[in-house]
């Protein structure tokens, strides 16, 4: 049994260490309320025991207000305990022809209320007098409370229990919190799969985050209204802690009321996104079975759908937060419509390069520059695509290395596309490599040859059919090119080293030299094939 009580002891103090932030909000707020309903009156005011009795407006007696009030206060501070809970009396009276009424304990006179005290609007002079005695005699009487021990002693007990029942409260927040914070661990482990924007992902967190705000609303609520009993407790800082009690009230009544007068507009906004909701669902089904079906149409390609996709559900939201923007309670203030203006100069400077990224992004997805699986060349990054996202685009390279290019970037640079992009699917990636022979070295054996070393090389399709092409007749040798056409997705310098190799077999078995021949002198004879050899094999 010790054990757990010594474990709750520890939590509780844990958790009052994480709560002292929060009483001391409340303490700020409790300043705050008290001087927001007790405006400070013009004149000199009498306080007894934290309790405004009367405010001292005009000089009487050759004193000022304000004298008028410390020697009001000096004379209740000279009376003994033993008989404040005397009854407080007024007894009217007339000091040069100013009607007046004195205020007395024990036939002593502690001060007096003149009707030049009074401002437009308040009750008759025998009534505010009233007033004051009663408004002294209850300051009299938390005094004397103040000073016994017996009733110290209970308002310290009741505190006490108030400060275990307040511990008791949070703890119990904290493990509702924790109990649910595990039930949604657990949807956001179903929902991390989703896209970043699916409606149930943005849900799910929203949830989470809304957890959280309440629990630290409920701590506060529970630390403000055990700060307001606190003090009501103990007589001298009853009145702030009555002063919190009221403005409790008057803010949960306040809140209620603008509850109940926005339940409509609530009601529309609900409305406009279940509208919007059911409306991106259409558009998910509908691109679903385009993309199904197969229809070839400009904004519809395999290879755009997605985007297509991404950018009409973008619209069909920012639609409906438009529509459903008058009716957010609050929108048509001051306060919201300045709060709308900074956050629009702070997206529009924060989010000048992310916009840029974005739309070069719909401008290759839509130009069809790209795609994933291409091999492409983009400035000195060469590879294959393996994804073109709204910001960015990566690239494998022959290092299995992935590099990112921003979009901006890849928009202004020279792309070139080694993929075969009038086919689907088995289109291949075009492939180049070039050797110069000798004019005598009769051509055609040299193409043959070629075509047949690209035949030998396992990762290259044999259709398209290989080609040869003579793209130079220099002075001393011809240049030959061989284009090919190699598996998607094969690692094209493993390629050209395969086909580098059995060029140079092919070229070893029938004799003929790759090194490109320089003339110093002119040979004695002419350097070409006569016609007898124009064919020799394995030219045909």
């Amino acid at each position: 049994m010790a054990i757990p009580l010594a474990r709750f002891f520890l939590l509780a103090v844990t958790h009052l260490r994480r709560c002292a932030w929060l009483l001391a909000l409340a303490m700020v707020a409790a300043a705050a309320a008290a001087s927001a309903q007790e405006a400070p009156p013009t004149g000199a005011t009498l306080k007894v025991w934290n309790r405004t009795v009367f405010v001292f407006r005009v000089p009487m007696f050759g004193l000022s207000p304000q004298q008028r009030a410390d020697r009001a206060a000096e004379r209740i501070r000279d009376l003994p305990l033993t008989g404040l809970a005397a009854p407080v009396e007024v007894a009217s009276f007339s000091h040069e022809g100013v009607p007046g009424y004195a205020v007395m304990l024990d036939g002593g006179t502690l001060f007096a209320v003149f009707a030049n005290d009074l401002e437009p609007g308040d009750p008759a002079l025998a009534q505010v007098a009233a007033q004051a005695a009663s408004r002294l005699h209850e300051a009299l009487l938390a005094r004397q409370a103040q000073a016994s021990t017996r009733q110290f002693s209970i308002a310290i007990g009741w505190s006490v229990l108030a400060t275990l029942a307040l511990v008791a409260a949070v703890l119990a927040l904290q493990f509702m919190a924790g109990r649910i914070e595990a039930r949604m661990q657990g949807l956001r482990e179903r929902t991390s799969a989703r896209p970043l924007f699916h409606a149930r992902r943005i849900a799910v967190s929203l949830l989470g985050y809304a957890v959280q705000w309440l629990k630290v609303g409920l701590v506060l609520m529970a630390a403000y209204v055990w700060l307001a009993y606190v003090l009501t407790r103990f007589p001298y800082t009853r009145p702030w802690g009555d002063t919190l009690d009221a403005s409790l009230v008057g803010v949960a009544s306040r809140v209620a009321v603008a509850v109940l007068h926005a339940m409509p507009d609530l009601a529309m906004v609900a409305v406009i996104f279940v509208l919007a909701h059911l409306a991106v669902r259409g558009l998910h089904t509908l691109f679903n079975a385009a993309h199904a079906s197969g229809v070839k149409v400009a904004a519809l390609q395999s290879d755009t759908i997605g985007a297509t996709r991404r950018l009409t559900v973008v619209l069909v939201w920012l639609f409906a937060a438009v529509v459903a923007y008058p009716f957010i309670p609050g929108s048509d203030s001051n306060a919201f419509k300045g709060l709308s203006v900074f956050f629009g100069v702070l997206v529009t400077l924060g989010s000048s390069g992310v916009v840029s990224q974005i739309m070069s992004g719909f401008v290759l997805i839509y130009s069809r520059a790209l795609r994933p699986g291409d091999y492409v060349q983009i400035g000195e990054s060469e590879g294959y695509v393996v994804e073109l996202g709204t910001l960015s685009t990566k690239l494998r390279n022959r290092l299995d290395q992935e590099v990112t290019l921003p979009n901006s970037v890849v928009v202004a640079t020279r792309i070139l596309n080694s993929s075969d992009t009038t086919k689907a699917g088995d289109g291949g990636i075009a492939l180049a490599t070039s050797v110069t022979i000798g004019y005598d070295s009769p051509w055609r054996q040299v193409q043959a040859m070629l075509v047949m070393a690209a035949g030998r090389t396992p990762d290259l399709l044999a259709a398209p059919a290989p080609t040869v092409r003579q793209v130079g007749l220099q002075d001393f040798y011809i240049a030959y090119e061989l284009n090919v056409f190699m598996r998607v997705g094969a690692p094209k310098y493993d390629v050209l080293d395969a086909l580098h190799g059995h060029i140079q077999d092919v070229f070893n078995e029938y004799g003929v030299q790759i090194m490109s021949p320089h003339f110093v002198f002119q040979p004695s004879d002419p350097v070409l094939v006569p016609r007898e050899g124009w064919r020799p094999a394995p030219a045909e």
